[in-house]
């Protein structure tokens, strides 16, 4: 393993591996004005959301590595605190790249990329109107982590109010996340799109409590053929199953596998550790239990 102390690395090399490793990130298309009232529109993927109530929005314009200059996005901030924080998505994706060339201060990034203004509400920025989302911001806080190339400076905002189209929408007015096709930022030129090719869904254990690693069998651990997503997923299961429903799993379900191999025990233990995978995908997960215990029930 490569181990690697940020004091001993150049700021652009530093740069490289905290953006390779952390990813993908959410990308804020940030509208600001300056004090001529000059819009102004720059992607950052120094961004999240941190705070539901209240509902707080945070990315950073950092400092350049080479010319240690500051944004014109934290400049204008600074000057007029408010700020349309546009979601990114692959339909607009060419054009907020395009917006991040270093254009001069006071051109219009909405010009250059052909993006739509629109008026926002309740404060002064416009809104990206291909936008998905637009947050319509307050600036609560600046907060500057540093003087040299490469310091960021927190933004930190306020959402005063939510613009979606509703063609992203599902049946109960919530945003479909098949529907919105995000994109999101990777280490170099990269980008990620997050459609149903690269989507996965995995239940949170909010209100749930596995019975953990520490209680799997070690056949289980030892397997060739189980990996640690399928351990893991095991582990979830609140009870492990009782003798009896492995007896009766066993004779319903199995009885094919242990007459076919049953004077073979490698065999069948493989055959059933490949079914309890296939179990463990489609999120079987009892059952998956029940065919791994079958193996040395009776």
């Amino acid at each position: 393993m490569l181990s690697l102390e940020p004091k001993d690395l150049s700021v652009p090399k530093l740069h490289q591996y905290l953006l390779g490793a952390i990813g993908p990130r959410p990308i804020a298309f940030a509208a600001t004005i300056d004090q001529e009232g000059n819009d102004n529109l720059a992607p950052f993927s120094f961004f999240n959301v941190f705070s539901a109530n209240p509902p707080i929005l945070i990315f950073s314009p950092a400092r350049s590595g080479r010319t240690n200059t500051t944004k014109d996005t934290y400049n204008n901030v600074k000057i007029c605190p408010e700020v349309v924080i546009n979601v990114v998505n692959f339909s607009i994706v060419e054009q907020m790249s395009l917006a991040s060339s270093p254009y001069p201060k006071g051109m219009s990034e909405f010009t250059k990329s052909g993006l739509t203004p629109l008026d926002s509400d309740l404060i002064r920025p416009k809104r990206v109107q291909e936008a998905p989302v637009q947050f319509e911001c307050r600036v609560n806080e600046v907060v500057e982590l540093g003087k040299d190339g490469g310091a960021g400076n927190l933004i930190i905002c306020e959402v005063l109010k939510i613009h979606i189209h509703e063609s992203i929408l599902d049946e109960n007015q919530m945003i479909d996340q098949h529907k919105i096709d995000l994109v999101a930022r990777m280490g170099g030129n990269w980008y990620c799109r997050a459609n149903e090719n690269s989507m996965f869904e995995l239940e949170k254990p909010i209100t749930t409590c596995g019975v953990g690693f520490d209680l799997l069998p070690p056949d289980f651990i030892s397997s060739s053929v189980l990996d640690n997503n399928n351990l893991a997923r095991l582990a979830g299961i609140e009870e492990i199953p009782d003798e009896t429903a492995v007896n009766e799993y066993k004779l319903l379900e199995l009885s094919d596998l242990f007459l076919t191999l049953g004077d073979d025990p490698s065999a069948l233990e493989l055959a059933l550790h490949e079914r309890a995978k296939i179990l463990l995908q489609t999120h079987q997960i009892s059952e998956a239990w029940l065919t791994l215990l079958s193996f040395n029930n009776g």
